[in-house]
């Protein structure tokens, strides 16, 4: 039904309902000719009304209903194609709308792409900016009457030769509806959606290049953790992964998406480390309790044969493993000693894992910041590693000059590095929630329309652009961006795609821009979202007990790999805007070192005594990893320099998995007392390994003094007897004692009958009563 027929209707309902035919035929026409004027009057007001819609209240006016198209087909029409057009009305008013009508306005040719990002977010219904609504056959639809908060959907099919469109370029195309309300019982615009419409007749002499990257990136997942068996089954943080790469998952959309699509990929090595160890069995940490068994066994395995059919004869770009956050590592890392040390091995680690993985053979010479966002520290950081290419957006490094075009994407920044400019327009269409479907449809005809626009400014010079995407798009965004490029490819009357290596060395625009910002133009919004110092301090503490536990181990690369993959995940740029998950992360990290160093330990030794001159002192070492240690001294060190002194105080510790040694150290005592020996492991190097142990020693030796009083004792037996023995032999043989005795004269000086001897020198040969001897 047309508008005149419409206010004549509405006249007629305001009239009594029993009228007879005739006078209500009378009633339309004079209704009719009533609306001639009304019309008239309405189109001469079309600036005021303009400038009234844009400052109405919200769900009244043009603003009543929400127009939302779902489909557009083709998105590029031709001349004698049909253009279909589907969608939905909402009645966000308080009334009901009666005498809807949806139909189409041919707006304008735009002719610059700020037109178009300009017409995509404006709202309301803009008589002089919209256009007229179309008429004729098939250019309108009518719905029924829609309750305050209901929707209605609509299809319209319209040839294209009825749009009336002119050169070639790009054309704004609202669909409306039109109807009224109790409180403005007059036809009118209530609500208007606005998309694009590329128009290219013919092939353009010269095609824009145009390099789409397809990130296929996660968080991370795998913790440094395995189980102690010799498949050292891997632990994960928790599922989440297998339900990424499950049928319908967003990672196995990406791959499914994107493995017919004329992209370059974008890979995180971490997670092709990670399905792949999906790909066997897998243990998932579960709260307080022992971990239970994985359940994407077997979508793994799928999920990795998809994408190496996907990406094989592809461009494959590989982020250094575990995607690390090259501007956190830029104004926070870089002040702590040795961050920056992560990024070759993680370069090195990533071009093995994917030949291993993919069976391909990736470029790495690639750094991709953050949004693209940069400054000098965050080029100096990104190019560290040996990357000569940073992929960055053109809302950070921004064109200043007067160029009438978009350059190409590639420019020389200094020091040997290229800039890969990624366009801004391009790169953020997909994002927010393109769930909806008028949200999709408009991202797609919105990304046709810009490129078209880039290659009509200057039609003879051929670009070559760079769409960026965010890093992890959901399964709709992921959708949305596969249909847009398939779009693009298919009509391929101004576009052709190319890899990045050729975009990135294609000829740089004199005009461009190859100043990079300084530090201040970083955004705050992003520098927010950085890890901070403190962590990157706590990521090289981990790496410090790493390395000195490494050096103690036979076969260090069952931990060295795992430790090692779980310190550069600590440097993920997925940690962004997740401070709490990412700190707990770290902490788990090193926790888990701590209690396998905690393995190879000292039995602590009880209070000792020692009792003589010398003596021997054991220590235990306990080895509880399941893999020798080699690497290991123990130094043991007397408390008492002059008391107790150690005659090789260092041993060398070797002990198998699961088994302890017992070192023994020969000690010599100085001196009675007590002192404290202290035990201490230290790697070969000279590091001190775990806490060193104290334990007391006393020391009961028997002293120099007590010797030589018991040596005089035995000195002076051995000279009594001696003296004994000389007298005997001197006195000669003994009278017998039968024999009569002879009288002497006492005169002579001879014996007497006394028996009276001389014992004056033996009482000196022996102790009298009473002495004691030291013995």
């Amino acid at each position: 039904m047309r508008t005149g027929e419409r206010v004549a209707e509405a006249a007629e309902k305001q009239g009594n309902p029993g009228t007879p035919a005739p006078r209500r035929w009378l009633h339309r026409l004079t209704a009719a000719l009533v609306a001639v004027p009304l019309l008239t009057g309405l189109s001469q007001a079309a600036p005021a009304a303009q400038a009234a819609n844009l400052a109405q209240p919200a769900n009244t006016g043009s603003r009543t209903a929400e127009v939302s198209l779902s489909g557009l087909s083709p998105a590029a029409p031709d001349e004698d194609d049909t253009l279909t057009v589907s969608g939905t009305v909402t009645n966000r008013g308080r009334a009901a709308i009666t005498d809807a009508e949806v139909g189409l306005h041919a707006g304008p040719r735009l002719s610059t792409r700020s037109s178009i990002e300009q017409a995509s977010t404006r709202d309301g219904y803009a008589p002089g900016l919209d256009g007229t609504q179309l008429t004729g056959k098939n250019t309108s639809v009518e719905l029924a009457d829609i309750a305050a908060g209901a929707t209605r959907s609509f299809t319209l099919d319209v040839p294209v030769k009825r749009l009336k469109l002119g050169a070639d370029g790009v054309y704004q195309l609202g669909v409306s509806v039109t109807g009224q309300t109790q409180s403005e019982a007059y036809p009118h615009v209530l609500g208007i959606e606005r998309t694009f419409l590329p128009w290219q007749t013919e092939p353009a002499d010269t095609r824009t290049r145009l390099t789409f990257l397809w990130p296929l990136i996660s968080s991370s997942h795998l913790t440094a953790r395995t189980e102690s068996n010799e498949q050292r089954t891997p632990v994960f943080r928790h599922d989440r992964l297998a339900d990424e790469i499950a049928p319908g998952g967003r990672l196995q959309r990406m791959v499914s998406l994107g493995r017919d699509l004329p992209v370059s990929w974008v890979v995180d090595p971490d997670l092709l480390a990670s399905v792949d160890a999906m790909t066997k069995p897998y243990k998932v940490s579960s709260p307080g309790g022992e971990p239970v068994a994985g359940k994407g066994q077997a979508d793994a395995a799928q999920w990795l044969n998809d994408l190496q059919q996907a990406t094989a004869d592809k461009e494959v770009i590989a982020l250094p493993f575990g995607d690390p956050d090259l501007a956190s590592l830029a104004h926070r890392g870089r002040n702590v000693s040795g961050t920056l040390s992560h990024l070759g091995p993680a370069t090195e680690t990533a071009r093995t894992t994917v030949k291993t993985v993919l069976h391909v053979t990736p470029l790495t010479d690639f750094a991709w910041p953050v949004e693209g966002a940069v400054d000098p520290s965050v080029v100096s950081v990104a190019t560290s590693a040996g990357a000569r290419k940073v992929i960055t957006r053109s809302d950070s490094l921004r064109e200043t000059g007067s160029l009438p075009y978009t350059p190409n994407a590639a420019r020389p920044i200094g020091g040997g590095v290229t800039a890969v400019n990624a366009d801004a327009r391009l790169s953020t269409l997909f994002q927010g929630d393109l769930s909806r479907a008028g949200n999709s449809a408009l991202a797609v005809q919105q990304f046709l329309a810009q490129t078209l626009s880039v290659t009509e400014q200057d039609p003879n010079r051929q670009r070559s652009l760079l769409v960026a995407p965010q890093r992890l798009p959901s399964s709709s965004q992921a959708t949305t961006m596969a249909q847009a490029v398939r779009a693009l490819r298919d009509n391929g009357r101004w576009t052709e795609f190319t890899d990045l290596a050729e975009t990135a060395r294609a000829k740089p625009d004199p005009g461009a821009n190859r100043k990079v910002p300084g530090a201040g133009s970083y955004p705050d919004r992003l520098r927010k979202q950085e890890l901070s110092t403190g962590a990157f301090e706590q990521i090289q503490e981990t790496q410090r007990s790493l390395n000195a536990f490494s050096v103690i181990l036979s076969s260090d690369d069952r931990v060295v790999t795992t430790f090692g993959n779980a310190v550069r995940r600590s440097l993920s740029t997925s940690w962004r805007g997740r401070t709490g998950e990412a700190g707990q992360y770290r902490a788990d990290v090193q926790n888990y070192l701590t209690s396998l160093t905690g393995e190879v330990r000292l039995v602590q030794k009880s209070r000792m005594t020692l009792s003589g001159r010398s003596a021997t002192i054991p220590v235990t070492v306990q080895n509880n990893l399941i893999q020798p240690v080699n690497g290991l001294e123990l130094r043991l060190t007397s408390g008492r320099r002059f008391g107790l002194e150690i005659s090789e105080d260092t041993k060398p510790v070797v002990i198998d998995g699961g088994h302890s040694q017992s070192i023994k150290f020969d000690t010599t005592a100085k001196a009675n007392g007590r002192t404290f020996v202290e035990a201490q492991l230290y790697t070969k190097d000279g590091a001190p390994y775990g806490k060193a142990m104290t334990f007391q020693v006393d020391v009961t030796e028997i002293t120099s003094t007590v010797l030589l009083v018991i040596a005089g004792g035995v000195l002076l037996v051995v000279l009594a007897g001696a003296r004994m023995y000389t007298q005997r032999k001197r006195r000669g043989p003994q009278p017998d004692p039968d024999a009569p005795l002879e009288q002497e004269n006492p005169a002579d000086g001879g014996p007497t009958g006394d028996n009276s001897r001389d014992t004056g020198p033996e009482s000196k040969d022996s102790p009298g009563p009473g002495e004691k001897v030291d013995c």
